[in-house]
């Protein structure tokens, strides 16, 4: 007897065949067929355990048809194919209710482990909802594999309150991101409210972030509301988090774990509605190693782990990206362009460290000084000279050199808290103790734990090294070679 029986529906023989065989192999029964009609009049029968469906038929459009099954088999797994790898398809896949939405060409096995995963999940049945976008609207691009992965992570997400934290280099589109998952996402009537940690002085974060009552510090002529009474019932968006001074971290983890915060100078805890998206392009893993960054918040907020990967390791998605950036700047009132196939060739060889930004960068000014029509690879070229720094080679760094930028980084951000007033008195012991046990920790990093070494790059007696690390109980890193 099969382990499940598995109903396919695609207009296109070769995959119908692939799938059905590969099924089988598997163990499971399968009938198939090339319309949505056929598929239709089976699962109105009772027949099927599992859907595989491709969204563009000859008779019907799978998400037109998936509705109508949720009518009368609200909990029948349906698993999505297509061709067409948009986010919009993503999205609307998953607000139509499907289980899962595949982007031709697929891995079969994956597809049989989402068959099998589909069969032994408790079936419960998913709401659906129209979705409104129109496609020159879409807040993402791209159809490589890479954004595919964005976009299936992004469905899945739609309908939770869950904590994501994006990682990615500047300029990949975090924050894009973020918007998307509360435009279309279960808080999409409330607000959106971003703030970015690194654009604030770090002695205002708190003030910002919790807001703050009369007379709590000089300067404070009246109460100010804080982000996340502002956010109260949306989204707010923590961007660079890891550029977090430690204070404001404790207060966040606080939020996080009680579902309440008081604001700077308050004494009565006040309940918060927040769904909280943060985003970095530092490794939060470093952070936390040098003492930068509390490990418990980072757990926190590390629910949903979500990566934009860099232009660079998704050059098929360029020219969607150019034609997109064409087209918001004709809507813009800047004349029509387009590019020859060499100009976007030239485009697919370059690096882009800057990323998507520095692509739209790049697009608006062609859009706006040349006054061809048509681009070409020459004006691209010349443009990409001009304006674009190639990164610096990824030479490895000695131990000292490490700890050197660390250090430097590190004093000017803290001498820099204090803005132009003159430091507290008492400043030597502060230091000290804000300090040395970060520094301790980075000079352990820097050295993968080899605590001699650390000790002749801090100017320490092993012994007393050994001793600090000890008292102060600082964890010693042993990373890789």
């Amino acid at each position: 007897m099969g382990r499940g029986n598995v109903l396919i529906a695609d207009d296109d023989a070769a995959i119908r065949t692939v799938v059905n065989q590969a099924l089988a192999r598997a163990g499971y029964s399968a009938r198939a067929t090339s319309n949505a009609a056929t598929l239709w009049n089976w699962i109105a029968q009772g027949d099927g355990d599992v859907v595989i469906t491709d969204v563009i038929m000859p008779d019907e459009n799978a998400f037109d048809l998936i509705p109508r099954i949720k009518k009368i088999r609200p909990e029948l797994p349906i698993i999505v194919m297509s061709a067409q790898n948009t986010f919009m398809t993503a999205i609307t896949a998953a607000e139509r209710g499907a289980y899962e939405y595949l982007p031709k060409p697929f891995d079969l096995k994956e597809l049989v482990a989402v068959v099998g995963r589909a069969l032994r999940e408790p079936k419960v049945a998913k709401s659906s909802m129209q979705a409104d976008a129109e496609s020159e609207n879409l807040p993402l691009i791209g159809r490589s594999p890479s954004m595919q992965d964005v976009y299936r992570v992004m469905a899945r997400l739609m309908h939770t309150d869950l904590t994501v934290l994006i990682t990615g280099e500047s300029g990949t589109g975090k924050e894009l991101v973020a918007r998307a998952l509360h435009d279309y996402g279960q808080r999409r009537k409330g607000p959106f409210i971003a703030i970015n940690m690194a654009a604030i002085p770090r002695e205002l974060i708190e003030s910002e972030l919790f807001g703050h009552e009369k007379g709590a510090f000089t300067g404070a002529a009246q109460r100010s509301v804080g982000r996340f009474e502002q956010a109260d019932g949306g989204t707010l968006f923590l961007d660079e988090i890891g550029d977090m001074p430690m204070e404001a971290q404790t207060r966040l983890l606080r939020v996080l774990q009680e579902g309440e915060y008081m604001t700077v100078g308050g004494r009565v805890p006040i309940k918060t509605d927040v769904r909280i998206i943060a985003a970095t392009n530092k490794s939060l893993e470093n952070q936390i190693a040098l003492g930068l960054f509390r490990e418990d918040l980072y757990y926190r907020l590390n629910v949903v782990p979500l990566r934009m990967p860099p232009l660079r390791e998704r050059l098929e998605d360029v020219p969607d990206l150019v034609r997109h950036f064409l087209k918001l700047a004709e809507k813009s009132g800047l004349p029509s362009k387009t590019l020859t196939q060499e100009a976007f060739d030239r485009l697919k060889r370059h690096t882009w460290p800057g990323n998507v930004r520095e692509l739209e960068n790049l697009v608006r000014r062609l859009s706006a000084l040349y006054s061809q029509e048509l681009i070409s690879a020459d004006i691209v070229d010349n443009e990409l000279s001009t304006h674009s720094n190639p990164p610096p080679l990824d030479t490895p760094q000695s131990g000292t050199a490490k700890l050197n930028e660390w250090m430097e980084a590190y004093l000017t951000d803290y001498f820099g808290g204090f803005g132009d007033q003159l430091p507290p008195p008492g400043l030597y012991d502060r230091v000290l103790r804000d300090v040395e046990a970060p520094l301790i920790t980075a000079a352990l990093t820097a050295t993968r734990g080899n605590q001699i070494k650390a000790a002749e790059l801090l100017g320490l007696n092993r012994n007393t090294l050994r001793k600090k690390v000890r008292e102060q109980k600082i964890r010693v890193v042993r990373s890789p070679a």
